[in-house]
């Protein structure tokens, strides 16, 4: 097997572009399944038979991708190596009935998607993204990477207690941008300037998932330029650092089949048939086993040996609210990427998975810290418990420390995009 590449500044200089290509969890799944094609994957579709051949292919569904690499030689019962991650980002989303508006001012009617920092969407230049479905039961893309919206905040002149007692938020009342002006809510008319932007005849969209999102592109910071800010790094980092790697490794013979699983709705509970509580990574995995003339017995063997590394953000001390951390777990940016551990099963680590993480770490050459949540504050958690549980595999769960997680723009290390690629690449190789 040769060499695969190992990652430097490169990689987050794409992490970067990719960011910006992807304002949608449909935009982000495009966005990997063009890298992955370049790679020499092909798709397959769910509704056609598949065959036993070796090489790399992929699944789409609405905003999750499931893409794998079979070797030569590989036995039905080869295990699998798969790097989960989860495509979708805490934002506000277009309702039904898109058109709302009062006062002279054109508006758009949102959702809180996710938990998102509500205050990081204020006063931000947005655009508009997502997916269209039209008549004939087609899908299309859509994206207007452009100050299209806006949440306006209330002048302080108008509140002055947000000085002594701080912002308060109704989600209701308070996040519905504006766009435009005019006196009737029908002058807006979303759905038709949507149509227009995508080259849509009028009336030919009767379905969309559209998001905003902040069009300010990502950018180095910092005296050094050590630091990356930018939107949906919690978790497109993992997907795109994913991707990277199972293409880096999908050459020669390896000893088990390298898989990435990126997995939609994470940040509302992962429950949808794209979500990583659905069927779709198990069901892959399976027809992958039975196409290549497995029996249920090959099917089990190759998932008692399947490990997964549940890649998600996760936090990194925060110099203004160090007290808020653990005291003795302080995961710092550019430390390299972090383990993630909680007892109550939050994370799905346990100390054998540690184990099978050092290892991919001191393979790649790369260090890596550990994370605990203070006790006296809850734990989130992510895809791992729930992969371990759904599919009966290991689990281990992992990431990379950022700060401002689930704000319109959160800030990563510049180094830590590529130290976690290095490390999942090793971690795929077996």
């Amino acid at each position: 097997m040769s060499e695969p590449p190992r990652f430097d500044r490169g990689h987050t200089d794409d992490l970067m572009s990719f960011l910006t290509a992807s304002p949608s969890p449909f935009h982000a799944v495009a966005s990997s399944a063009e890298r992955l094609e370049k790679a020499g994957f092909r798709q397959v579709v769910e509704t056609d038979a598949w065959d036993g051949t070796t090489g790399g292919k992929y699944v789409l569904r609405g905003g999750a991708i499931v893409a794998w690499y079979v070797p030569e030689g590989a036995a039905p019962h080869t295990p699998f190596r798969i790097v989960g991650a989860h495509t979708d980002s805490p934002n506000l989303r277009v309702k039904p009935l898109p058109d709302t508006g009062a006062h002279g001012w054109r508006q758009v009617a949102v959702e809180i998607y996710g938990g998102p920092l509500l205050n990081s969407w204020l006063d931000r230049d947005l655009g508009l993204a997502g997916r269209l479905t039209l008549r004939d039961g087609s899908t299309r893309l859509v994206n207007v990477d452009r100050p299209l919206l806006r949440v306006p905040q209330l002048a302080i002149h108008l509140d002055r207690s947000v000085s002594a007692e701080g912002l308060k938020l109704d989600k209701q009342r308070h996040l519905q941008p504006v766009w435009g002006l005019g006196n009737d809510v029908r002058d807006g008319d979303l759905i038709a300037f949507v149509e227009e932007t995508a080259g849509l005849a009028a009336g030919e969209v009767t379905g969309w998932d559209l998001m905003v999102h902040s069009v300010e592109p990502p950018a180095y910071l910092g005296r050094d330029k050590d630091l990356v800010a930018g939107p949906r790094m919690d978790n497109l980092l993992s997907v795109h650092a994913g991707v990277a790697a199972l293409a880096a490794v999908s050459v020669g013979n390896l000893p088990s089949i390298p898989v990435l699983a990126a997995f939609d709705h994470e940040e509302n509970g992962s429950q949808s048939d794209t979500g990583a509580d659905g069927p779709l990574l198990g069901s892959v995995l399976e027809r992958s086993v039975f196409a290549r003339g497995g029996s249920y017995e090959d099917r089990a063997r190759a998932f008692a040996g399947t490990v997964c590394l549940s890649s998600d953000t996760g936090h990194a001390v925060h110099p203004n609210y160090a007290e808020r951390h653990d005291p003795t777990h302080h995961p710092r940016v550019n430390g390299g990427p972090i383990l993630k551990v909680n007892v109550n099963n939050r994370y799905a680590t346990d100390g054998s998975g540690r184990a099978v993480f050092a290892a991919a770490c001191e393979k790649a050459g790369v260090p890596f810290q550990s994370f605990v949540s203070n006790n006296s504050m809850p734990c989130g958690t992510t895809i791992g418990p729930i992969t371990a549980a759904r599919h009966g595999i290991k689990t281990v769960d992992i990431g990379a420390a950022i700060l401002s997680m689930h704000s319109a723009r959160e800030l990563c290390g510049a180094d830590d995009p590529h130290l976690l690629a290095n490390a999942l690449v090793a971690f795929l190789e077996g």
